[in-house]
């Protein structure tokens, strides 16, 4: 499927201000080459976190593009310092290596970052038309986000608190019914309070959220080590069950089949769709074949349309579709057009989503009250 584009509609602001803070002088070449040219953005650049607050107090930014590993100050520590004292979204620059991208995951779901990309391996001449085209969606999304919008949530309550942490449940048992979830900015945070409320029986899960190439698996690792229920990357093949929440890898799409009394996830390359890869749009459109009317679809914070179009088939096919509300979204992107196709059936703020998800799956009502 070909990509929809939505360039245009961007063309009309004013050129954002972007502040890229980075001590590689190709790196800021190539960010400053991307978003003037490709994105109409206006770019100021620094090598370091002092000489940022110091270019800080001549123009405001509305973005920062932030590197972690830089001298006199790692960026890590600039991103408490920027949220502490004038906060402004921040999207984390990280190489692709254990280390940095453990701490990128830190950055995002506990120091206030909205989104991470992956630094581009090659110059100029070598960044894909592609990639540029997310770079740019990224920075747009992260200028619309809401930053301080999760500090005000509680911690998530655990739903069926009597329920022990049990040991993990054989892949043996299937799951009849399918929560399927699409996210983008902001989605890392709303994410691990949604799965941190999940019971360790709960249905099987499947996530996209839009997140580079590398970054997933970190993102899922970070995620199992303090849910009741399993979190892993998808892997091709990978079985659906109860207890389990598989996040599309990143660069990937992917889709749930049924297989015999099992679901399974289909991981493959493909183009992008709705301007991303891996696409919400893919996930729903595949969940409302697969499963119907033993579905649930969310979908939560994030810019664009991706996944609107998916969740209004998982609708038709009878699956109950949940968007998140603007109150609760960094940005309200991505469930205000799904709301506007009419493929919601309920708009929740993100405190109530873990309970009213699986009061729908269990339609007694009974197990989790």
């Amino acid at each position: 499927m070909k990509a929809k584009d939505d360039s245009k509609k961007f063309h009309s602001r004013s050129p954002l201000n972007i502040l890229v803070v980075d001590d590689s002088a190709v790196m800021r070449q190539v960010m400053t080459s991307v978003l003037t040219q490709k994105g109409g953005m206006n770019v100021i650049t620094a090598a370091d976190p002092i000489i940022a607050m110091d270019k800080m107090k001549q123009i405001q930014p509305d973005v920062i593009l932030l590197d972690l590993e830089m001298p006199k100050m790692d960026g890590l520590t600039f991103l408490r310092k920027i949220m502490s004292e004038n906060p402004i979204p921040v999207v984390i620059c990280s190489a692709l290596a254990d280390r940095k991208t453990a701490t990128a995951m830190q950055a995002l779901i506990e120091e206030g970052a909205v989104e991470v990309i992956s630094k581009p391996k090659f110059g100029i001449r070598d960044f894909l038309e592609e990639s540029a085209t997310m770079l740019i969606d990224t920075i747009r999304g992260a200028a619309q986000a809401r930053i301080h919008i999760h500090s005000v949530l509680p911690s998530p309550k655990l739903i069926s608190n009597t329920i022990a942490r049990p040991q993990k449940l054989s892949l043996t048992i299937t799951t009849d019914k399918v929560i399927a979830i699409g996210a983008s900015t902001g989605g890392t945070e709303a994410l691990r309070f949604l799965l941190e409320a999940m019971p360790p029986d709960a249905p099987g899960i499947v996530i996209v959220q839009h997140m580079p190439e590398g970054f997933t698996a970190a993102f899922a690792q970070r995620l199992n080590n303090i849910c009741r229920i399993e979190v892993k990357e998808a892997v091709n093949g990978d079985r659906v069950c109860k207890g389990r929440a598989l996040i599309a890898p990143g660069n990937r799409h992917t889709s749930l089949h049924r297989s015999g009394a099992h679901y399974i996830v289909e991981v493959y390359d493909g183009p992008l769709v709705s301007r991303h890869r891996p696409s919400v749009d893919v996930l729903f459109r595949s969940v409302a074949k697969a499963a119907g009317l033993n579905a649930v679809g969310v979908i939560m914070t994030g810019m664009g349309d991706d996944g609107a179009d998916g969740l209004l088939d998982m609708k038709k096919s009878g699956a109950i579709t949940i968007a998140q509300d603007e109150a609760t979204c960094v940005v309200f992107g991505m469930p205000k057009e799904a709301i506007a196709r009419g493929a919601v059936d309920e708009i929740l703020p993100l405190q109530r989503l873990p309970m009213a998800i699986l009061k729908r799956i269990y339609t007694d009502g009974q197990k989790y009250v």
